[in-house]
């Protein structure tokens, strides 16, 4: 049996002034790599796509073909000029992209000519109507409005195979995953699987770091979970 895995073996990034160390091993499920901005989640996000080398240490991917790392900008992944010669560049079904009722009608309309948050909206989508043995999301909430989140976050939900990491500093609306990670005084930190790892999650949400002081510890770190649990309370 196949089973694909991102291994981080003692790495260490250096850029400019700012250094990085990472050591983990990602295996199959949504992972969340929190930290603040400048922490270095980009960084890394780029170093796992083999974009920018390392000072020592390896990466190693067992059985991973097929990845895609979405940067945080929308601007820098068009390629088409309409709509619908950008949604066939992805390899997707236009009948499943354009049947949103933001993009109803709008196959022939310039990417350029929506707002950056709709254009993040359309690019993810396509994004997500792919498979990806690796997918890397770097700060794939911003510019995003929160029902566009929303929506983002059952797409993200709707994954049941390969990797996927979702580096943000996203505080209100997320996914539910299967682990959590973040960076600290540039250091990759394992807090563990779900639901343990949040107790152990110093980055966590205001709101999450108050219902574990009451005891309600959320099942998992979505919205609907951080909900429900409040309403133990």
């Amino acid at each position: 049996m196949r089973i694909v895995k991102l291994v981080l073996d003692h790495v260490t990034i250096v850029r400019d002034n700012f250094s990085l160390n990472a050591n983990g091993e990602f295996g199959e499920g949504v992972h969340l790599i929190s930290g603040a901005v400048g922490s270095g989640k980009s960084t890394l996000a780029l170093a796992m796509a083999g974009l920018i080398p390392l000072q020592s240490g390896s990466i190693s991917k067992d059985y991973i073909g097929q990845s895609m790392l979405s940067f945080q900008f929308p601007e820098y992944h068009i390629t088409g000029i309409t709509l619908d010669e950008e949604c066939s560049s992805w390899g997707c079904e236009p009948e499943k992209i354009f049947s949103s009722p933001d993009l109803r009608g709008n196959k022939d309309r310039s990417p350029f000519s929506l707002s950056r948050g709709e254009l993040k909206q359309f690019y993810l989508s396509c994004i997500l109507n792919q498979h990806y043995d690796l997918l890397l999301l770097d700060e794939p909430f911003s510019s995003l409005d929160c029902e566009s989140k929303k929506v983002l976050c059952r797409g993200l939900s709707n994954l049941t195979t390969g990797i996927t990491l979702i580096f943000t500093h996203e505080q209100a609306i997320l996914p539910r995953v299967d682990r959590i990670w973040e960076i600290v005084d540039g250091i990759l930190l394992d807090r563990g699987n779900l639901p343990g790892a949040i107790r152990r999650w110093g980055g966590a949400p205001s709101l999450i770091k108050k219902l574990i002081t009451k005891g309600q510890v959320p099942h998992n770190i979505s919205y609907d979970d951080v909900v429900e649990a409040a309403c133990r309370t």
